[in-house]
């Protein structure tokens, strides 16, 4: 069965593009809530899942032990788009553990905020480790390595101790097997694992409400999601979706973007658990459907609804800057608030 399309895309009044894709919302005890398309397909959530990856940095006590707050808790859940205070606050970290940019093995790429990106070319210097939009979930990595007494180097491969920490937090969060069998590589060197729509969007549940999950994990869950919904602009980048999503309801949701079309999302208040997967890759579709979704999920909170369900509806601009069309939600999230 063919997944529902979920977003189009219109050019004046004509549709010009169409998104297919799957959607669950699960609460903490895995009761389904809502669910849209092929819900049990393994998918590789890529980054969406930095929080639940940066659990051991927490529980193994690095955290306290190197005094990170909300900011830096935040980064190491970022995907972050380079900007200046991502970059010090990733050497920071760092620094906390004795290490600088040259421990990082996440490889390097320009800043993806174009601010930040012309004024690092036009200074002629050349991009680092550090602004790689994972450097803080990568100092995280680092820092509970050293904490812990382990070898850093080779912390990206599968079977290193940092790497079965990541394995385990995953597999006892979302109750879903992580193994060689369902293995790639990020595109931070990591592995990441394919696993279906539905134990993602119950893995947040959880991570939400601490429910099947032990005092330390529940608790270790709890400032990491909390430390992300304050401090949305170092989990994200100015502007950016995930920014304007948790920054439209302080503390309220907590929302993760993944490369190839992927999202999950978390709200306490409800306790429940998203995670989506747009069938093309397409980011612009995965913004707008967890917009829609979220919308529909606070739709007793009229105001915030209503905005919420603008930032599902975005323009389309043309290079002027003129509204020449429309991103919309369709098929079973077509009905607005």
């Amino acid at each position: 069965m063919a997944n529902p399309i979920l977003i189009e895309v219109l050019r004046g009044q004509i549709v010009e593009s169409r998104h297919r894709g799957a959607m669950a919302v699960v609460d903490a005890g895995g009761k389904m809530v809502l669910e849209i398309g092929e819900v049990d397909q393994p998918i590789f959530p890529r980054s969406a899942v930095k929080s639940i990856q940066a659990l051991p940095l927490v529980e193994s006590g690095a955290a306290d032990a190197y005094g990170f707050g909300n900011r830096e808790l935040a980064m190491a859940c970022a995907s972050h788009s380079g900007e200046p205070a991502h970059v010090e606050r990733a050497a920071f970290m760092l620094g906390k553990a004795g290490l600088d940019e040259s421990a990082l093995e996440c490889g390097v790429h320009w800043p993806y905020d174009h601010e930040s990106f012309v004024a690092l070319a036009r200074s002629g210097k050349e991009p680092s480790g550090l602004h790689n939009n994972c450097s803080g979930k990568h100092s995280g990595f680092l820092c509970t390595c050293r904490h812990l007494g382990i070898e850093h180097r080779g912390y990206v491969a599968y079977g290193h101790p940092e790497q079965e920490l990541v394995r385990e937090a995953m597999e006892g969060v979302t109750g879903a097997v992580h193994g060689l069998d369902n293995m790639g590589t990020d595109g931070c060197s990591i592995p990441t694992y394919a696993v279906p729509i539905r134990s993602l969007a119950l893995g947040f549940a959880r991570m939400a409400t601490g429910q099947g999950l032990s005092p330390l994990r529940a608790e270790a869950a709890k400032r990491l999601l909390a430390a992300c919904m304050a401090e949305p602009v170092f989990t994200s980048g100015t502007g950016e979706a995930d920014t304007r999503l948790m920054e439209a309801a302080p503390g309220r949701i907590f929302v993760k973007i993944g490369a190839e079309g992927v999202y999950c999302a978390a709200l306490p208040e409800l306790g429940l658990g998203i995670a989506l997967k747009c069938d093309d890759g397409a980011g612009r579709a995965a913004s707008a459907v967890i917009a829609a979704v979220l919308a529909r999920l606070l739709k007793q909170d009229e105001e915030l609804a209503r905005k919420i369900w603008a930032l599902a509806n975005p323009p389309v601009l043309n290079r002027r800057g003129v509204t020449v069309g429309v991103i919309r939600p369709a098929g079973p999230l077509a009905e607005g608030v």
